[in-house]
């Protein structure tokens, strides 16, 4: 991952019995839910520039 400072906050309106399991499916694999969210962006920025 980068060493970037993390500087900046995205809010994002979920459906509250969807960030209960996304955050419990993220315990069992011993990461944080924006953990994740972070690789996805960070995947998905990179996958675009590419197109």
């Amino acid at each position: 991952m980068s060493d970037k400072p993390k500087d900046s906050t995205l809010l994002v309106k979920i459906n509250k019995e969807d960030k209960k399991l996304f955050i419990k499916l993220c315990e069992g694999n011993d990461t944080t839910a924006s953990r994740e969210i972070r690789q996805f962006i960070k995947k998905y920025i990179k996958k675009q520039q590419k197109s």
